[in-house]
């Protein structure tokens, strides 16, 4: 008989100070084959799951179709796990990764997390988000992972009810939509059917591009934020010099093992 091995899996609800908000992660601290880590993603079926090798400090994250180069809702879930259940006399965590050296820091009860700022300029796309968006937005802009898009209100980004088969024809990993809002100083929201995602909860490297984009427009560098998607995530963030501060709150939903040969 092969016995099977366990290791242990942690379920986190990023960018929220409740269960059954913000965005759900999987975070387990191992690596792994590629094809295995793939195929456990795609078993969580959640937007991300993160595999942290702390040997060397190495953060990956797969969706449930492949693997992706930054994402910071679980970046955020695994330093919450990390200060809360393998060294909780940390508060500071420095991740290595595919985009680089990441560092997330634990100041009260909010994770901050370190991230490079998007490079992204504006472009012509208005009429194909329009026709994916049924909605004309003000501007568009493609970054280096994402497709920008720019709306007048905040009822508009609320109101959106876009067409999938045509958000996959669009430039760009993904869509952000966003506009200034009524309550935080910005809201957005996020669409990537390519990697499986229609709508993804509350998204961390998306505001890689919009802190920059509305520190500029606002003038200020501290910023209050929500993705109102319908879990819902609120984030405090910061536009550094080349860098952008992503805070938010995490919760454990759930802790358990996997089994494998």
């Amino acid at each position: 008989m092969i016995k099977k091995m366990k290791f242990d899996i942690f379920y986190v609800d990023a960018f929220s100070k409740e269960v059954f908000s913000g965005n759900p992660a999987a975070v387990i601290f191992k690596h792994f084959e590629d094809e295995k880590m793939q195929s456990i993603a795609s078993e969580n079926n959640l937007s991300e799951t993160a595999f942290i090798d702390l040997e060397n400090n190495y953060i990956r994250w797969f969706s449930p179709k492949c693997e992706v180069d930054l994402c910071g809702h679980a970046t955020l879930a695994a330093a919450h796990v990390f200060f809360e259940y393998i060294d909780n006399n940390s508060s500071l965590i420095t991740f290595n990764s595919n985009s680089g050296e990441l560092k997330a820091y634990k100041k009260d009860s909010i994770i901050y997390l370190d991230f490079p700022k998007d490079n992204f300029k504006q472009v012509d796309e208005i009429e194909s988000v329009f026709k994916a968006t049924n909605i004309r937005p003000v501007e568009t802009y493609l970054g280096d992972i994402n497709l920008f898009a720019v709306f007048s209100s905040e009822n508009q980004i609320s109101s959106i009810r876009p067409n999938f088969n045509l958000l996959e024809k669009l430039p760009g990993q993904g869509l952000i939509i966003s506009s200034s809002g009524d309550k935080y100083d910005f809201v957005s929201r996020y669409f990537c059917p390519k990697f499986g995602i229609n709508e993804d909860p509350v998204t961390g490297s998306a505001h890689t591009t919009l802190i920059p984009y509305w520190s500029y427009k606002l003038k200020k560098n501290s910023l209050h934020a929500k993705q109102i998607s319908n879990r819902g995530g609120e984030l405090f963030c910061s536009n550094e010099e080349n860098r952008v501060l992503i805070g938010g709150n995490a919760v454990l939903y759930m802790k358990g093992d996997i089994k494998m040969n």
